[in-house]
């Protein structure tokens, strides 16, 4: 129907261009002008118009063609399982994911990297402004719930952390085991984290509203699994990482990394003292564990494409499974919490 109204519009105005000189043609062997003018013209225009609108149209569909993903490396292994799931129900989808930190994720997508990105934060107001300016609407999807870990060497003796303490650390005020417990074996502690632009010390920073450069014992690496290497090997230090490197019971790179250290169990600043939680999916749903967050899926096509039948999938029953598997909290499909009393 594109291609029928834009011949009608050029023949429309070829029509008004040439009726002035109507007679003249007419007057002038008209039939062979019209064969050497009129007609190439015509069908030059209608190759453009057919040629120009097969490259408008996209080329893939909710379950078929090429997706490029951005995702925050924090959530590699439950996107991998998403995608591979995905990929081999649809066996005309391919999906393409890039790993990197948040800051690299996020600037990507607006450069048009790629059409879907996985982050735990959402896009500011100013970022949602310029991706107007440039006629796209960014839509975001919660697809889960994380939480970041605080992880130690299996030497420390201190597993339970108040968490003024942990606030403290993140904040320069504590530095040494010894002021968290007197009696502790241990000297200076090593804040470990996976990235400078990573999401996980982002959120401490928005956590404890602390924005100043960070403590001179703070160290980045380069990414999750080289936090738990780190801090196996060190009794001193203290790691942060996402959950989902951890939580998959029937993964066995997860439970290699689960066995090479402890998770620290935080108290609740505003649930009882002497309660700790550790971050298990039912204290990452209530939100007993403090240091909870969202996972989104954020697309900018502007079609009904591969990355709207991802997101689609990713958030109902079947995504939403893997994501129960993985040890983290589904953020479209109903809970139930079952408690085991030990007599």
């Amino acid at each position: 129907m594109k291609i029928v109204s834009y011949i009608q519009n050029f023949i429309i105005i070829a029509c008004h261009l040439i009726k002035p000189h109507y007679k003249a043609f007419m007057n002038h062997n008209s039939e062979i002008i019209f064969r050497i003018f009129i007609v190439p013209v015509l069908l030059i225009s209608l190759h453009s118009c057919i040629g120009g609108s097969n490259k408008s149209y996209p080329t893939d569909t909710p379950t078929s063609g090429h997706l490029k993903i951005l995702v925050d490396d924090s959530f590699k292994p439950l996107l991998e399982a998403e995608i591979a799931v995905f990929t081999e129900l649809y066996r005309n989808a391919t999906i393409i994911p890039s790993y990197k930190p948040e800051v690299d994720v996020i600037n990507e997508f607006l450069r048009d990297s790629g059409k879907v990105m996985v982050t735990s934060r959402k896009l500011t107001d100013d970022q949602i402004k310029y991706l107007r300016d440039s006629l796209i609407i960014a839509r975001t999807t919660t697809f889960a719930y994380d939480g970041i870990a605080i992880i130690l060497n299996k030497a420390n003796p201190d597993s339970l952390l108040e968490y003024e303490d942990v606030k403290n650390i993140f904040t320069g005020k504590i530095k040494s085991w010894k002021e968290i417990n007197n009696k502790s074996p241990l000297g200076n502690i090593y804040v470990i984290f996976d990235n400078a632009k990573s999401g996980n010390i982002r959120y401490f920073r928005e956590k404890f509203d602390y924005y100043d450069p960070l403590p001179s014992n703070f160290y980045a690496v380069n990414s999750n699994p080289e936090v738990i290497d780190y801090v196996e090997k060190n009794k001193n230090a203290l790691g942060i990482v996402s959950v989902n490197w951890i939580s998959d019971p029937d993964d066995s790179l997860s439970m290699s990394f689960i066995n090479k250290i402890k998770v620290a169990a935080i108290s609740h600043p505003f649930f009882e003292k002497g309660t700790y939680y550790r971050p298990y999916q039912g204290s990452i749903y209530d939100k007993s564990y403090p240091f909870t967050r969202e996972i989104y899926l954020i697309k900018r096509e502007s079609h009904l494409g591969l990355g709207s039948g991802f997101i689609s999938w990713a958030c109902a029953e079947q995504g939403q499974r893997i994501v129960l598997k993985s040890g983290l909290v589904p953020a479209t499909m109903p809970i139930r919490l079952v408690q085991i009393k030990t007599q």
